[in-house]
Parts: structure tokens; C-alpha cells; sequence
């Protein structure tokens, strides 16, 4: 897998008229960064309680299935990973009920990236309700990686992504 390249210009690319300069990444990467599609995700995602998961799931999701519909390999691909974000950041919640995974400030590497850097890992304190909220994105996260659709555009963007 190619490594993510950040050094892409995101302020000023319109990914909907550039789906050849989205690159897919690891889990999540972009998430924040793609757009119109940030903007158009992001104010639907929420994890607070199960009630406001499982809306928020259902809401990405549709926005999932309307880029299908328009066979949006970007959008889809998005959507997909601001519900595996949803997945991930209720599961921190729900081991962490600070969300701090790590002790100490976040210090960040040479790119400027945050991450653990030799942190130690604080104790977990589980939280019942954001672990159902987790299993709420999980099910619509893996709905929407496993699409056939979506397996096959996937495929087809690496493809003239390597060419």
C-alpha cells in the first residue's frame, strides 16, 4: 500500500471533480481532510448515546447509499470511513471515559502528526453506552465495507491509481 501523502494541497481540491487525486489510505486517513464530502459527512456524525448513534449511523449510511446510487467510489469511500470513525471513537469512549487513550500531553512526529510516540496507555474505566454505540457504527461500517459495489469501485480506483 502506498503511504498516505499529506502533503496534497486539501484546502483547494474539490475531490468530486478530482476523484483521481483521492488516495484511500489506512482506516481513517482523510477523513477530515477530503472534500466537499467532509462537510457534507461530518454534521451527521454523532455517538453521545445510542439514540444519537444510531441516527447518526443511519444518516451516513443513506449518504452511503446516495453515493452508490451516483457510483461516487469517493463519497462512498468516506462515508464508510466517517462510520468506522464512529466505530473507533466510541470505542475509545468506552474504554477511556476521558477519551484520552494515552497519559501526557499528544506530542506529535516529524510530519506533524499526533499519535502514542511512547505514551503510557491510561487504565480503561468501560462505559456501557458508548459501547453500544460502537456496535452501532460496526454494523453499519461493516455493511458498508462488505458492498459489492463499493468492493468492486474500490478495486477499480486502485487500479488507475497505480497506472
Amino acid at each position: 500500500m502506498a503511504v498516505f501523502n499529506y502533503d496534497l494541497d486539501f484546502k483547494s481540491i474539490n475531490f468530486r471533480e478530482h476523484p483521481e487525486l483521492y488516495q484511500v489510505g489506512k482506516g481513517e486517513q482523510g477523513v477530515l481532510l477530503v472534500e466537499p464530502y467532509k462537510s457534507e459527512i461530518l454534521p451527521h456524525w454523532r455517538f453521545k448515546t445510542p439514540a444519537i448513534a444510531q441516527a447518526s449511523a443511519n444518516q451516513i449510511f443513506k449518504l452511503f447509499l446516495d453515493y452508490k446510487e451516483q457510483q461516487d467510489f469517493v463519497g462512498m469511500d468516506m462515508a464508510r470511513k466517517f462510520l468506522q470513525m464512529g466505530y473507533t471513537r466510541s470505542r475509545r469512549y468506552a474504554n477511556h471515559k476521558s477519551g484520552k487513550k494515552y497519559e501526557g500531553p499528544v506530542p506529535t512526529n516529524k510530519k506533524g502528526q499526533s499519535g502514542a510516540h511512547g505514551r503510557a496507555i491510561l487504565p480503561k474505566e468501560v462505559d456501557p453506552i458508548k459501547a453500544e454505540s460502537a456496535a452501532i457504527f460496526y454494523t453499519k461500517w461493516q455493511e458498508a465495507k462488505n458492498d459489492g459495489l463499493y468492493q468492486q469501485l474500490m478495486q477499480a480506483h486502485k487500479k488507475r491509481c497505480e497506472s
